[in-house]
């Protein structure tokens, strides 16, 4: 049961995520060498977040439950706050490769788009996000003990798988459409991917009432993969055409840059 478990929560939270990097990075070295830079981008701004935190929770009254529980709350803002700070600061280092990369190209356009890029970086940050989210809860998964055995929710392994999901997701989206606003200056638009992104991590907070978390997570993940797909040039046409395999050019493998 335990082994049932861990694979189905696994492949539940990284299951999307994993096909999307088979079917449209894998084969390009470029954007696998990006989507590393992006999760290396997310995991220095984890670093820096951590230890603001533990330096606030030493200085602090451990007794004091408030207080400790206020420290949470800020090292949960920090950290998203760091984040997408950093998401920007990356988005400023890959223009900078770009033009770099489109000096050194015999061709005409860059070897990558922009929006390519903004997807590439915006899965690294979903995959260190996602790992470093629920690698402990796997780990845990495998027994030994029961869970609920106490009263407590038996739906624990499955809500984190779910909430992991969509985090990944999310950021792929974020990504997107925080690419696209810097480009266009849109700054409206990124001050709504920050806002939606500490949203989405204060209805952890809800736990362990996992339909309170789970189903806004859910509704702000629909709404912000409909917005990329937007800002990505999407269309209904074009994904009716994509969907029935009519337009190979709407799909990432074989898009060519813009």
């Amino acid at each position: 049961m335990t082994a049932s478990v861990f694979f189905g929560c696994t492949f539940i939270a990284f299951g999307p995520a994993i096909a999307l990097f088979l079917f449209t990075i894998a084969r390009e070295p470029l954007r696998v060498i990006f989507l590393i830079a992006g999760a290396f981008f997310w995991l220095v701004s984890l670093l820096l977040s951590s230890l603001v935190w533990f330096i606030s929770v030493q200085i602090s009254n451990k007794e004091n439950a408030a207080q400790q529980k206020g420290l949470l709350i800020f090292g949960v803002v920090l950290s998203v706050l760091l984040q997408e700070a950093f998401r920007f600061g990356y988005y400023k280092l890959l223009k900078k490769a770009n033009e770099g990369l489109l000096t050194l190209s015999q061709e005409e356009t860059m070897p990558i788009s922009i929006r390519q890029l903004a997807y590439v970086s915006g899965l690294g940050f979903g995959f260190m996000s996602g790992a470093f989210s629920v690698v402990n809860i796997l780990a845990d998964s495998v027994g030994p003990g029961t869970i609920g055995i106490h009263g407590d929710s038996q739906h624990y392994f499955l809500s984190s798988a779910f909430m992991t999901m969509a985090i990944i997701l999310l950021h792929m989206f974020w990504g997107v459409v925080f690419f696209d606003a810097c480009e266009k200056q849109q700054w409206w638009a990124v001050a709504a991917v920050v806002v939606s992104h500490l949203v989405v991590s204060c209805l952890t907070f809800q736990n362990p009432g996992y339909v309170a978390s789970l189903v806004p997570t859910y509704v702000i993940l629909f709404l912000m993969g409909a917005w990329a797909f937007y800002s990505a040039g999407g269309s209904l046409r074009n994904l009716k055409l994509c969907l029935t395999c009519k337009d190979k050019d709407f799909l990432l493998a074989n898009n060519r840059p813009r």
